[in-house]
């Protein structure tokens, strides 16, 4: 026996296809495609891509990889940073402090406090991510176009900018 699904009447269109919703579906599946691409990155050291290829790095993880400077960042200015609480950061350093992407060093200027910094493994990490974001917009590009690609960006970019 079938299930018929119901129809949405089409008041309630707008829920399916309001610009919040679609921009968060576009990101999620640009994610999905950067990881899947790190995942296949023989520059990435092969714990770490298993890791992404068994679909246990997400976009959380992703947090660690674009927000944290190369000079090393506290764990309150990292979550500030990622919009996130200290404690989630704390808890997502931890996790990627295990899989050798980071490690924790005294700060220089203050010796209560510790300084979250990239492993050589964890550089290898943000080198792949690099390149397969680069991939990702390339395909976005084609897929809809490079005068498209090029509106979306600049509007995308002028609306975050008052974020």
């Amino acid at each position: 026996m079938s299930e018929i699904s119901p129809v949405t009447p089409p008041q309630d269109v707008w829920r399916q296809t309001h610009l919040g919703r679609l921009l968060g579906h576009a990101m999620r599946r640009f994610d999905a495609r950067v990881l899947q691409l790190m995942a296949r990155d023989v520059e990435v050291p092969l714990a770490l891509s298993n890791l992404a290829a068994r679909d246990k790095v997400g976009a959380a993880h992703i947090h660690i990889t674009r927000h944290l400077s190369l000079a090393g960042d506290r764990i309150t200015d990292l979550a500030e940073k990622a919009g996130m609480t200290k404690q989630a950061m704390a808890d997502l350093v931890l996790q990627c402090e295990a899989w050798g992407l980071v490690t924790r060093e005294t700060d220089p200027h203050d010796a209560r406090a510790k300084r979250v910094r990239f492993t050589e493994a964890g550089l290898a990490w943000l080198h792949a991510f690099h390149a397969a974001v680069t991939q990702a917009e390339a395909e976005f590009r084609e897929a809809v176009g490079d005068d498209v690609a090029t509106v979306v960006a600049l509007g995308l970019e002028a609306y975050a900018d008052g974020y």
